[in-house]
């Protein structure tokens, strides 16, 4: 307690307030316990995905003054932590097939529909899991003719978006499919 004075007077902070701040370190107000629980709100409902910064944007939307840091450190004494979505593991081939030749040859203008097809999977975050989207576009017209989602990238998903551009497009002969020959097409 006497070697308060002197540490007070170096840092220039009144005894008072070192005091006070003794007093009552560790009680929460009310209305430090309502932020408290609207910063696990927000992070709850962001299926712990929301940051600081986004859990300070949402925190002054509701008419709350606070900033990024603040809310970093109401994260930090809550013991929440901003998990980001894993990244995709989706394997990219960068060898030339050994399937079939490339007849399309990057010849993109078509003179008449259901010449040539392209297909593609591609994938979307769907908010708790990877969800993949197989798509056949007709090159004449430019417009997807068939799609399919599903939960993995395989031949079904790709087999279910030729059925359906294929049913939908009247069942056309002699049509050119090209893909970029990915195992799901191969």
């Amino acid at each position: 307690p006497h070697s308060i004075k002197p540490l007070c007077k170096l840092f220039e902070i009144p005894r008072s307030s070192y005091h006070y701040r003794l007093k009552y370190r560790g009680i929460v107000t009310p209305e430090q316990a309502l932020l408290r629980q609207k910063v696990v709100d927000i992070h709850s409902r962001s299926r712990g995905s929301a940051g600081a910064r986004t859990i300070a944007g949402q925190l002054t939307q509701e008419g709350e003054n606070v900033g990024r840091y603040k809310a970093a450190s109401l994260m930090k004494e809550l013991g929440i932590i901003s998990k980001q979505p894993n990244k995709h593991k989706y394997k990219i081939s960068e060898d030339v097939s050994k399937i079939a030749p490339n007849l399309l040859n990057r010849k993109f203008n078509v003179k008449a529909p259901n010449q040539v097809w392209c297909g593609d999977v591609t994938y979307v975050w769907a908010g708790n899991k990877w969800l993949y989207l197989a798509a056949v576009m007709d090159l004449f017209a430019r417009r997807i003719v068939g799609w399919a989602c599903s939960d993995s990238p395989n031949s079904d998903l790709t087999c279910a978006a030729l059925r359906m551009a294929y049913e939908s497009r009247g069942r056309p002969q002699n049509v050119m499919f090209h893909s970029d020959q990915g195992c799901h097409y191969t």
